[in-house]
């Protein structure tokens, strides 16, 4: 009896959990378009070989998108591109069964099960349906395979994890090398782009992501300035209040623990010795 009441309660749950998420395609400029599911993005060209998308997500989104890829004209994605290997973003490829499958050469040899078709170096550029891909790999920070990609002639760099428009990285900078971190914002800040669509949050503009960098210099030195003088990580995280940047999204939730993570790397590092 137990069992049955179970699974009738799982089975009346589960509406509700389906609810929960939401998802649309929004238009970015031309024919490049974001897949949103809940609080991430997956980047979408349209053109005359089918649909290039970025990050599969998960498989339910992938789903949901071949159930709506009318919305922008199209019936199939034809090329999958991998930013980089993380469960949360590169989950569910198998939903475009005929999909060429990209990601960069040192990505692990299957993603969530799915065998990349063509491995690129750090830097790689395709023709596909009328639009040029250029994909360029940040180096090692978060991740090591991390690749962005720009759609050209609309000039969209679809940048994941490493920053997001107005949002603070994510909570403490966990199993990340903050240092290669800031060495992938300065190789993102030198590639040609002007709009900046971000596997989180909010479409915006090359601007957002030198002021990203610049958020991670100021919070770098004020950390380290509090650990010189002697000053625990609570002190900090109740002074350190980064009040140029609270009306960024994220900013009450992850304050606090962009510091923790920050001092953690600056001790680590020897550079708060």
């Amino acid at each position: 009896m137990r069992l049955l009441v179970g699974f009738y309660m799982a089975v009346l749950a589960a509406p509700a959990f389906a609810q929960d998420v939401t998802r649309s395609i929004e238009p970015v400029t031309g024919d490049v378009y974001l897949m949103r599911n809940n609080f991430h993005n997956s980047l979408l060209v349209a053109t005359s070989e089918g649909v290039v998308r970025v990050d599969p997500i998960n498989a339910e989104a992938g789903e949901w998108l071949n159930a709506n890829l009318g919305e922008i004209g199209q019936e199939k994605v034809s090329h999958l591109i991998y930013s980089h290997s993380h469960g949360d973003h590169g989950s569910g490829g198998g939903a475009h069964k005929d999909a060429i499958v990209i990601a960069h050469e040192d990505a692990p040899d299957e993603i969530n099960g799915i065998t990349p078709d063509l491995r690129v170096g750090d830097t790689h550029s395709l023709s596909i349906g009328g639009k040029t891909i250029e994909l360029t790999n940040l180096g090692a920070g978060h991740d090591n395979h991390m690749l962005v990609t720009i759609v050209r002639p609309e000039n969209v760099a679809f940048i994941v994890d490493v920053a997001a428009p107005k949002r603070l990285p994510y909570r403490d900078f966990a199993r990340s090398d903050i240092g290669g971190w800031f060495q992938q914002l300065e190789a993102a800040q030198a590639l040609d782009f002007e709009i900046f669509a971000p596997g989180h949050g909010a479409i915006g503009t090359k601007d957002d992501l030198v002021n990203a960098y610049t958020y991670m210099v100021d919070l770098q030195a004020e950390v380290l300035d509090g650990l010189k003088a002697g000053k625990s990580v609570e002190q900090l995280k109740s002074e350190v209040t980064m009040d140029a940047y609270k009306d960024w999204g994220q900013y009450d939730a992850w304050r606090g623990e962009n510091i923790e993570g920050m001092a953690r790397y600056l001790k680590a590092s020897g550079q708060a010795d």
